[in-house]
């Protein structure tokens, strides 16, 4: 279970709009990530600033590097970003008074019943 401390890590990390992008980009990539030249090209981004970018995320647990000879690939951490979403959505709805029987409503309050 994540502790209150390290989701506010987490999420922080991920409080700047281009580091959301770096994340993104690896989530799309999958399990397998990119390696950090097809990253920079891909989000025609500085050097300098990827790696900035990339030392907070990795700092945050929410990628990992390995690197292999010359090359490092980035990767994400799925566990533990879907661990941060999960942090927020165990909370969902907590605090909303009780439906009456056979009255059903989505998390957005509105009826959830199929026509």
């Amino acid at each position: 279970m994540l502790s209150a401390q390290d989701a506010a890590k987490g999420f922080d990390a991920v409080g700047a709009p281009a580091r959301i992008v770096v994340l993104l980009a690896l989530v799309r990539a999958g399990p397998d990530g990119l390696l950090i030249g097809e990253l920079q090209k891909r989000l025609e981004i500085p050097a300098s600033t990827l790696a900035h970018h990339i030392r907070i995320l990795l700092n945050a647990g929410l990628i990992s590097q390995e690197r292999q000879g010359r090359t490092t690939t980035c990767r994400p951490n799925l566990d533990a970003i879907e661990e941060l979403a999960a942090f927020l959505m165990k909370e969902c709805c907590a605090d909303r008074a009780p439906q009456p029987a056979g009255q059903s409503t989505g998390r957005d309050g509105k009826d959830d019943a199929r026509a």
